[in-house]
């Protein structure tokens, strides 16, 4: 045996020690009555323990008892520590990366839209539009029709959708995380109800937005533009008092329409009035119902009409409305369709030579501009006025209408040719039938009145047709190519001025063009008229988002439109990472130059339009960006159900 002391009295020590304890363990206890007799002499010493009769160390059983509670906390933490050793061991060596790390605590990942929402999203409440329509369509529901609203409006300027798909747009964006709304909230039918509490109180819901446009913007009402547009829709609609076959340019005539007439401010061409006709409706027969709506939101802004300018079409005017502006004091400018022979007579009464004289625009030579200032006489119901009026002599517009003249002129003598190369052919064979056939021919032809065709029997009694140019006709449609006729009751306009402001009616047509292509308002698959009264809001109220941004952006320098802005920003999105132990993480994918720059210039604009106006109502408080978006890494817990919905 070796010991581990090293001196021999420690040694003798220890051995006797042990003779002690084992002679203490072999001997027979003598105060143990029932100790055996018989036997090995070693197992006298052994205690036996029955289960019965309890726990023979208590202070073992309560540690089995800890242990068994703690058990499984105490394998979880071993099981970390261990596989923690084992990480760091691989780590260290290079078998393991941090992608492998990541990937292992990962329970799902998310990439969800970002985009321009931040920025609409923010002007949105700027305009107040939630809280707006909260206070004109309360509700108990669980979803307010305001973000409802707020949610087609967005989706409308971002990606259109039909009502249908709404909530799977919402879905895949970060409104869901911003709203605390479950996208399956915003269904079809909740949006329909939405459009039902809308179409309600639209006309106040629209003027107290657009008040609040106006007076945040500091928008300029001196010049307003007015136009009709039509918006094609898709079914019956039998019983609908809006919707009904009528004409309209660039729509087609099989199929049901409404119209929408629209006020455009020409300061931004911010839209500040419109309102639904029928489809059957005119231009013409909706002007004075214009005048009425748009004098009283005059009124209510404190501007007086002899201040403010009226630019329409040519469908916008004729004698009866140029005495109805004269008798409401509002002044005008518009163009003239020159129905009347005296009208007719002024496109024509000065030759080119003078127009020279005359020159709109220098810098456009001699394929430019030019107006020969003329006075136009209208009478109506035996009263009679005379206005400033304006004969523009435009040299695109002539070159482009006599292109299409020679075009069409060229299409109808190879028609002739085509009807005189089956003369002897049944249908064919008499002077009659020919002639018959070449009327119709020059009916068919946009230019057809500037052709005479004669069937006629040659010296061998053959059938022939000729034709020739009707020389007159021509030459007198040739002196009004390229000629058209504004009038206004303003003296105060010099000739150059009057064709500028009807050149820049344009901005009101470009509206309608972003609510067609951008917005896509048309078609429309709602089927009462309730909801589409709605859905022209809310898409009306997109347009003026629209024109709001483009407005203040170029005011900021950039020279981009609304739908370029949405482009650049598209490519910004959010990862989602949902972890195994509860936490969300949140990521926003990087971002170039060109898009931090327009972002901070985006930033600058909607705190130009938070800072307050006189009169405003109660502005809204927060950052800049009310889109409650979280920073780039961002950790949350969460419950296990909660990541499962």
């Amino acid at each position: 045996m070796h010991a581990a002391t090293k001196s021999y009295q420690k040694q003798i020590l220890v051995w006797l020690f042990w003779a002690i304890a084992i002679f203490v363990f072999v001997s027979p206890p003598e105060h143990m009555p029932d100790a055996p007799v018989s036997g090995s002499p070693v197992l006298a010493g052994v205690i036996t323990h029955q289960r019965r009769d309890g726990p023979l160390f208590v202070w073992r059983y309560r540690l089995r008892v800890i242990i068994g509670r703690r058990g499984h906390a105490l394998r979880r933490i071993y099981r970390r520590v261990v596989w923690a050793a084992r990480w760091a061991n691989w780590a260290r060596s290079g078998a393991l990366t941090m992608a492998q790390v990541v990937d292992w605590l990962t329970r799902a990942q998310l990439r969800r839209q970002l985009g321009a929402l931040p920025v609409l999203y923010a002007l949105l409440e700027v305009l107040q539009v939630r809280e707006i329509i909260n206070r004109h369509c309360p509700t108990a529901a669980d979803v307010d029709h305001g973000t409802v609203a707020l949610v087609l409006i967005l989706n409308r300027l971002v990606a259109p959708r039909p009502l249908y798909q709404v909530a799977d747009w919402l879905s895949r964006t970060m409104l869901v995380h911003t709203l605390g709304i479950p996208a399956a909230k915003f269904n079809d039918d909740r949006l329909g109800r939405t459009l039902d509490a809308l179409s309600q109180h639209g006309r106040e819901i629209w003027q107290d937005i657009v008040h609040r446009a106006l007076v945040q913007a500091d928008i300029d009402l001196a010049v307003i533009f007015y136009d009709l547009t039509a918006f094609v829709v898709h079914g019956e609609y039998a019983a609908s008092e809006h919707v009904d076959f009528g004409f309209a340019h660039n729509t087609p005539m099989n199929k049901r329409k409404f119209k929408v007439g629209l006020n455009a401010a020409a300061d931004g061409s911010i839209p500040t009035l419109y309102q639904l006709w029928p489809g059957r409706t005119t231009d013409v027969a909706t002007v004075q119902e214009n005048m009425d709506r748009l004098r009283r939101l005059l009124a209510h802004y404190g501007r007086p009409v002899d201040e403010v300018l009226i630019i329409g079409d040519r469908a916008n005017l004729n004698d009866e409305l140029a005495i109805v502006y004269q008798d409401k004091g509002l002044r005008y400018l518009a163009g003239l369709q020159a129905r009347k022979t005296a009208h007719r007579e002024l496109l024509v009464a000065y030759p080119e030579q003078q127009f020279r004289n005359y020159p709109l625009n220098a810098a456009r030579g001699a394929a430019g501009y030019w107006g020969r200032p003329c006075p136009v006489t209208f009478a109506h119901h035996g009263r009679q006025v005379t206005h400033q009026g304006l004969v523009v002599l435009s040299g695109p517009m002539r070159s482009a209408v006599r292109k299409g003249r020679a075009t069409k002129l060229r299409a109808l003598h190879r028609d002739l040719q085509q009807v005189q190369a089956k003369i002897g052919r049944p249908w064919y064979r008499s002077v009659a039938c020919v002639q018959q056939r070449a009327n119709t021919v020059l009916k068919s032809s946009a230019a057809g009145k500037f052709m005479q065709a004669t069937a006629y029997l040659d010296d061998q009694g053959q059938v022939g047709l000729r034709w020739e140019i009707d020389r007159a006709t021509l030459l007198s449609a040739m002196r009004q190519d390229g000629r058209y006729l504004l009038v206004t009751n303003d003296t105060s306009l010099s000739p150059q001025r009057m064709f500028e402001l009807y050149l820049a009616k344009d901005g009101v047509e470009k509206c309608f063009r972003i609510a067609k292509s951008d917005l896509q308002v048309s078609p429309i698959y709602v089927h009462k008229d309730a909801r589409i009264e709605g859905m022209l809001l809310t898409n009306m109220l997109a347009l003026l988002t629209y024109s709001v941004l483009q407005r203040q952006v170029r005011k900021a320098g950039w020279q981009m439109t609304t739908r370029q802005i949405i482009a650049k920003l598209a490519s910004l999105d959010v990862i989602e990472t949902l972890c195994w132990d509860g936490s969300v993480t949140y990521r926003m994918v990087p971002m170039d130059k060109d898009q931090a720059a327009l972002l901070e210039v985006l930033a600058q604009v909607l705190t130009d339009l938070r800072r307050p106006r006189w009169p405003h109502p109660r502005l809204p408080s927060g950052n800049t960006f009310p889109l409650a978006l979280p920073p780039p890494i961002v950790t949350r817990a969460r419950a296990a159900p909660a990541l499962a919905a």
